[in-house]
């Protein structure tokens, strides 16, 4: 069985360190910060990213070009990302070349110094990106859904932020927002690689032991108040687009796995999800219909998602209820558990066959919910689960009255 057996330190500064050893030539190291879009203020929608896109370009030390081309110089790559949750700076390189990454950063995450030249170039790509989002409905409404869903509140934003609001954004904007989250205890460092942890404690500490402390940790604002809505708009060109799903347990809530697992089982992404064996392979009205389950600290939400033919909207979304009806009153029998608990944990499996990818979960898991699971105890939880509990969750979220739906019709 693959298993994760990372190790677990604190710097001296107090930033966590979780280490796994792998015998690669390639090492991975990441910088994770909990300062993602839902720790915005009003005035700040899309900040998070636009700060992800801004460190890049410019050092007390060193320009944009010297940034981008260090690790590049030698076959490495060079990387960011922003969530809801947190903001992650993250390398790959040979393990030669620890020292480098390392020490570059260290410089991108504590002196950023955001030319304003730079910052005012960074717009225009952001405000392309933004384009590109609204011109393609497929995306779009899953941003659309969320705003709706967690309406009046900083899940509900757009990551990318609006038109308006990254065209606002100044260098003392960039600056404010670092010297909030950029500290010590709200950061996780992460490694996955052939480098003995001796070693790399004492190149760490040596390139992020300035970072500043704090002796406050920033609360996300919690979310209350959900009102399912059903909301229809002709906002589509070739197909229509439709979201359906709801309120979701959240991280730390214990029926999680067995959240995931209904969801696994109605549209994963294995071909036999009962979504793809209905809706897809029997009346062949949508190729592209999936569910997802995306748990936050506190709170989660489930969507199911397909795009289809106008014509076959209403028919499509006949049968999705109907797949949600069998989950809350149709128990699974022992061999549809013992087959899905496979399935889940085969495909967990395969989410650990990337290195590059274990880091940056382990920096994820460490940050948000402070613990690592073993291989071997979320196997074991998984296999805890029983048909009534699996029931029980579905009759809660699945419920239609609590169900909500964004179509995108399309605009003739």
């Amino acid at each position: 069985m693959i298993e994760l057996t990372p190790s677990i330190v604190s710097l001296s500064n107090g930033i966590r360190l979780v280490y796994m050893h792998a015998p690669a030539q390639v090492a991975h190291l990441g910088v994770t910060i909990l300062a993602g879009s839902r720790y915005e203020e009003s005035n700040e929608e899309g900040l998070a990213h636009f700060l992800e896109h801004c460190i890049f370009k410019g050092t007390k030390k060193r320009r944009s070009l010297h940034i981008l081309s260090r690790l590049d110089s030698v076959g490495g790559e060079l990387n960011a990302y922003t969530t809801k949750e947190e903001i992650c700076v993250y390398a790959s390189f040979t393990k030669e070349h620890l020292n480098r990454a390392s020490e570059l950063l260290a410089d991108i995450v504590l002196n950023s110094n955001f030319p304003e030249k730079e910052i005012q170039k960074e717009k225009e790509i952001v405000l392309d990106e933004i384009n590109s989002y609204l011109d393609s409905p497929g995306d779009k409404i899953f941003d659309d859904f969320e705003a709706l869903l967690f309406k009046n509140h900083p899940l509900g934003t757009n990551i990318l932020g609006t038109k308006e609001s990254v065209s606002g954004f100044h260098r003392n904007d960039l600056l404010h927002y670092t010297n909030r989250f950029f500290f010590a205890e709200n950061i996780v460092i992460s490694f996955v690689g052939d480098v003995p942890l001796d070693r790399l404690v004492k190149r760490l500490e040596a390139d992020y032991g300035p970072l500043k402390h704090s002796a406050k940790m920033v609360q996300p604002k919690p979310f209350t108040g959900y009102e399912p809505f059903k909301i229809r708009s002709k906002e589509a060109n070739f197909q229509a687009h439709a979201v359906i799903g709801g309120i979701a347990p959240g991280y730390n809530d214990e029926t999680r796995r067995g959240m995931t697992l209904l969801t696994n089982v109605l549209g994963g992404p294995a071909l036999n999800s009962r979504l793809i064996l209905s809706i897809r392979e029997k009346y062949g009205y949508s190729y592209n219909i999936e569910a997802n389950y995306s748990p936050y600290a506190d709170i989660g939400y489930w969507t199911i998602y397909f795009g289809t033919d106008q014509k076959y909207l209403d028919k499509t979304l006949k049968l999705v209820y109907k797949e949600l009806k069998i989950m809350r009153e149709q128990a699974l029998s022992v061999v549809q558990l013992k087959k899905a608990k496979e399935q889940l944990k085969g495909h967990l499996a395969l989410s650990l066959d990337s290195n590059s990818g274990i880091m940056l979960g382990l920096g994820k898991s460490l940050l948000l919910f402070n613990q690592i699971d073993s291989i071997q105890e979320i196997y074991s939880a998984i296999d805890k689960l029983t048909t009534n509990e699996l029931q029980e969750i579905a009759a809660q979220y699945f419920d239609e009255k609590v169900i909500s739906e964004l179509i995108f019709e399309i605009n003739e």
